[in-house]
């Protein structure tokens, strides 16, 4: 199935996308050779690849299969990791979309008769609009809570019953916190079920496991980005594992610095191609993010599809060496959800030419600061082998709702 539909995007993108077509004619690629290949043999694209093409060809760039007259939506990258990407898609693409949500919800237990809402104002951003109009088809009743302020959206949950709530890890750590504060139990709500994603947090069993004593519900992940549309669901029967929807995407890992394949069980950088998106697709995209995919045939749900082991355990450009040691924040995040810290925030550091950490955290105040954060210093120690600064905060550390970002770069001049 995967090798018909590769040679049925590539024969699209051969005879009508600029951005593709010059990328095989690069690569040494005549259309004629097109049903001959495999995946490895055609180019990687990148993200940097497709911000030049848009700067070069503004406002859309080049990868666009057909006539601009057959694109009805218009979405972006949040720009989190660099300059936005806008992208386009045709009513088709959306259709495959949602298709691919419906095995998203169908996993984590979604019914027609739930309730779902969606935390934040959509703006330009595919994962919601793509999920809200999905669920809408799948016969739930969904409620928009775009505009509202946490405290609104809370009540906006508990007066209309709802049952399952799509956000990022860190707000739904967020509301329960914010509940706490308004003396609501949110774990007497109706609410069942959370579908996170936009960050590790999801498969990382401490943080879902904190998610869940605080709602009383359970949290379930998934993958996806703008670039691809929605790419896994979690297994129903092991936890953290992250099911590829093969009929949809070809998934590969390769060693991030060489191109070269990750052996299977290793971690990798994550390389997907969209079958299915033709009228904007991308072909052997390195997405950034580090993964373990392997194939544990049948798995404990009874599939043999490709599994994200751990979910996504960081990114590329994340990683940071302290020391000889590769550290991601995922791993970090893991041991700061085992211990009673409202937020926290990670500073990067040079210190005489060397990267060091430093982690401010911001403790509840019924709780033992001095205690907790030597609690802390001793578990970083005891799993990443460092002595990693810990302090606390001296001030209310930020909240997100989106995407949290708790990892910032202090200049060297401010540790002097």
């Amino acid at each position: 199935m995967q090798r018909q539909k590769l040679q049925a995007l590539l024969q699209v993108v051969a005879s009508g996308n600029k951005f593709y077509k010059a990328k095989l004619k690069a690569a040494g690629i005549k259309i004629g050779d097109l049903t001959k290949l495999s995946i490895t043999d055609l180019p990687f694209t990148t993200k940097a690849e497709l911000v030049a093409d848009q700067a070069k060809f503004a406002p859309f760039g080049t990868n666009l299969s057909f006539a601009q007259s057959e694109y009805s939506r218009y979405f972006q990258t949040s720009g989190s990791t660099g300059n936005a990407i806008r992208w386009l898609d045709t009513a088709d693409n959306l259709e495959w979309m949602m298709q691919s949500w419906s095995w998203i919800f169908s996993a984590a237990g979604v019914k027609p008769k739930d309730r779902i809402c969606f935390t934040f104002s959509f703006g330009p951003f595919l994962g919601f609009w793509t999920a809200f109009e999905s669920a809408a088809r799948y016969g739930a009743l969904c409620f928009p809570a775009g505009g509202l302020s946490t405290t609104a959206r809370l009540r906006f949950l508990l007066d209309n019953g709802i049952t399952v709530v799509c956000c990022t890890p860190t707000y739904a750590l967020r509301m329960a916190e914010v509940a706490a504060e308004e003396k609501i139990n949110i774990a007497l709500s109706p609410v069942r079920l959370l579908i996170v994603a936009g960050e590790p947090g999801g498969s990382v069993s401490q943080t879902r496991a904190r998610i869940e004593e605080l709602w009383g519900a359970r949290c379930v992940d998934h993958y996806g980005m703008t670039e691809v549309g929605p790419a896994t669901f979690e297994c129903e029967k092991t936890r953290g594992r992250l099911h590829l929807i093969e009929s949809e995407y070809i998934a590969e890992s390769i060693d991030p610095i060489s191109g070269e394949q990750a052996a299977e069980g290793q971690n990798g950088e994550l390389v997907l191609t969209t079958l299915g998106r033709t009228g904007s697709p991308v072909i052997r995209y390195r997405t950034g993010d580090i993964v373990k995919l392997s194939r544990q045939t049948p798995c404990a749900c009874g599939r043999s599809l490709l599994v994200l082991d751990g979910g996504i355990l960081g990114r590329a450009d994340d990683m940071v060496l302290v020391r000889g040691v590769n550290i991601y924040p995922g791993a970090v995040e893991e041991v700061m959800r085992r211990f009673p810290v409202s937020e926290y925030r990670v500073e990067v550091q040079t210190v005489r030419a060397m990267t060091e950490l430093k982690i401010i955290v911001e403790i509840p105040p019924d709780e033992n600061v001095t205690a907790t954060i030597k609690k802390i210093s001793g578990e970083m120690q005891r799993v990443f082998g460092l002595r990693i600064a810990v302090e606390a905060a001296k001030e209310l550390l930020p909240r997100f709702e989106m995407k949290a970002r708790r990892w910032v770069k202090v200049e060297a001049s401010e540790n002097q």
